[in-house]
């Protein structure tokens, strides 16, 4: 009986270990959750209606950026939305420097007279 058990479980065991594998590769951690700096001045109204909340955002550096040595541009879809915040952007922007797998995602929408309120901004680090 035991013979068999084992027989029947190690494969088990071990499907279940390459399943943890993969989901490691997987693994998200959040490291930032913030508004968007910028939403009125680019594309954000305009494609308000089409966003939704857990769409995948790109993070673009612009270390060369004459106002922010640490921007972090934000675009949905190849559309400009804004930036991280200013007071926020420098731990995402050393993570993408020493070339770090960073991914963002939009948070939360909300109908909002301050544009600071309209989108949150959710930042992980991609292990």
């Amino acid at each position: 009986m035991r013979f068999r058990l084992t027989r029947f479980l190690l494969p088990l065991g071990l499907g279940l270990a390459l399943s943890l594998v993969a989901l490691a590769s997987e693994v998200r951690i959040l490291v930032q959750s913030s508004p968007l700096a910028g939403f009125r001045y680019y594309a954000g109204e305009s494609l308000w209606r089409d966003m939704r909340a857990g769409d995948r955002l790109a993070l673009i550096r612009e270390a060369d950026n004459p106002h922010d040595g640490n921007a972090v541009r934000i675009e949905w879809r190849g559309q400009k939305l804004g930036y991280l915040p200013r007071a926020e952007n420098r731990a995402v922007a050393t993570a993408m420097d020493r070339g770090e797998a960073v991914d963002a995602r939009i948070a939360k929408l909300r109908e909002h007279r301050n544009p600071w309120q309209r989108m949150l901004i959710e930042v992980f680090v991609v292990l």
